[in-house]
């Protein structure tokens, strides 16, 4: 039995334990309570390899995206000081922010998928250990927001210019926190989980002057423990961090891996987060079914090798899948795709894990509008070697709200930056050399080539091979989040 198989089976089973209610049977003139027939969860009985294989590969992809948080918690956790990871991914200790004070470098290799429209910040949080505080800067008409999303990759907080966040001092808490707001503190948003993720984003023109102007509100950029608060903005000069080498590069063309297959089925890895991720609604029944699962791999040799091998399956035919951005979420027009729950995937397992293993780390999709293309217009891969446009009608770039911004960006195949003469790696609200067509449409020429002078300003240079490109609309509209714009298509120039 293959893994799609397996797993349509194993989601079969979920769904069904999810939904279904437990009975208890009534038994007329019967002395014993009608409770004393309520079936709560696994009862003990015998489990075969191949009952645990089919659960396996459902309770891989379902985990999946939470151990790789928790696998990433425990790499930043061996992180000494502020610093560039690799010197080019902003690190730092458990609940301290780092931040860039430009575009991010095509050297990185810790997220796939990245843009170079925002000048990025990264903290890894454990709000077990006290809560955290947010620092906010004036940022004035720029526009910007912090993204703070759980152990699901579920945003639980609302900080940004779309949200009219006011400059200040906001507190993020766990979920068994119980205390008073300390005084001096705006506002404070609740985690479902106690293993968290805060990603500021300040948008920043390509140009000299405005990579000047946004050091000022970047610098007073802060996360820190509750107990370093004293109700004074702090100041970071993050220019002068210096480089820290990375135990954990990876040599290959991609993303780092974050989740081993071979160790996944532990206490410590899926075990853990079990423990300390609460089940969503309608959710304990799967919880349980896991939890047996993983009982029967600490007592029998032959289930261990059975849900091994469903992992390693599942790794190696069902995830490469979904790393395709042609598979994430929803298919509109010109094929492209758009995933519709980002930041609040909830019970969405197939889009969470998706995103998850394409481009993690996705704004909530009323912050962020995320359209993926590997197709051209008659449905075939698209590749640099080849010429092609995208031409928007006029008035038709990707509605955002007055400080909002819009981009198209270029990747390799692995989702990252393809080094280029230009050094340009997405193109739209930033670039403000942009030539505009006399009927008013904006027409963008995409090729590994470079074409010609009349050209270059609206040029979005592309590898030399297969590419992959997204659409961003920071501050959507309405008429986006609807659905009534629809991007245009990519057209291969004969």
């Amino acid at each position: 039995m293959n893994t799609i198989k397996k797993s349509v089976i194993a989601i079969a089973i979920a769904a069904a334990t999810i939904s279904a209610p437990v009975f208890a049977e009534t038994i007329p003139n019967s002395s014993m309570s009608s409770t004393e027939y309520v079936v709560g969860g696994p009862t003990g009985s015998v489990m075969t390899p191949e009952y645990a294989e089919t659960v396996a590969a459902f309770a891989y992809t379902w985990g999946w995206p939470m151990v790789n948080m928790q696998n990433r918690q425990t790499v930043f956790s061996q992180v000494p000081y502020q610093s560039l990871l690799g010197g080019a991914m902003p690190a730092a200790p458990i609940n301290l922010l780092t931040m860039l004070t430009d575009y991010i470098s095509p050297d990185m290799r810790d997220v796939a998928h990245p843009n170079q429209d925002v000048v990025y910040g990264f903290s890894m949080l454990d709000l077990s250990k006290e809560p955290v505080i947010v620092q906010v800067p004036d940022f004035g008409e720029r526009f910007w927001n912090i993204m703070v999303e759980d152990q699901r990759t579920d945003s639980f907080a609302k900080l940004g210019s779309q949200h009219a966040t006011k400059p200040g001092f906001y507190m993020l808490v766990g979920p068994s926190w119980d205390g008073d707001l300390p005084k001096g503190v705006n506002g404070v948003f609740r985690s479902s989980t106690d293993l968290g993720v805060v990603i500021p984003r300040a948008f920043m023109d390509d140009t000299k002057q405005d990579r000047i102007d946004i050091q000022e509100p970047v610098n007073q950029l802060a996360v820190y423990p509750l107990s370093q608060f004293d109700g004074k903005m702090k100041v970071t000069d993050w220019a002068s961090l210096p480089d820290l080498s990375d135990p954990n590069a990876d040599t290959s063309a991609g993303e780092k891996s974050w989740v081993n297959p071979e160790t996944f089925f532990t206490k410590e890895q899926l075990g853990t987060v079990l423990k300390t991720v609460a089940p969503l609604p309608g959710e304990q029944a799967v919880y349980q079914q896991f939890e047996a699962l993983l009982e029967q791999v600490e007592k029998d040799p032959k289930i261990k090798k059975a849900v091994i091998a469903a992992a390693k399956q599942a790794e190696k035919e069902l995830i490469p899948s979904l790393f395709r951005l042609e598979n994430v979420g929803k298919e509109v027009n010109n094929y492209w795709t758009t995933p519709m729950s980002n930041g609040r995937f909830g019970t969405d397992y197939l889009t969470r894990l998706g995103v998850a293993k394409s481009n993690i780390f996705t704004n909530d999709r009323i912050e962020t509008n995320y359209f993926y293309q590997y197709k051209d217009s008659i449905g075939e891969r698209i590749n640099g070697n080849n010429k092609y446009t995208l031409t928007f009608e006029k008035g038709q770039t990707p509605p955002v709200i007055s400080n909002g911004f819009w981009s198209l960006t270029m990747y390799d195949e692995n989702h990252f930056f393809s080094d280029n003469e230009l050094k340009r790696y997405s193109i739209g609200t930033k670039n403000k050399e942009l030539k505009y067509n006399d009927d008013g449409s904006l027409t963008l020429y995409i090729q590994h080539q470079r074409p010609s002078e009349d050209k270059v300003s609206n040029w979005l240079p592309a590898p030399d091979g297969k590419v992959a490109m997204t659409i961003r609309a920071y501050g959507p509209t309405e008429d986006m989040l609807s659905g009534d714009w629809q991007p245009p298509a990519i057209v291969k120039v004969k």
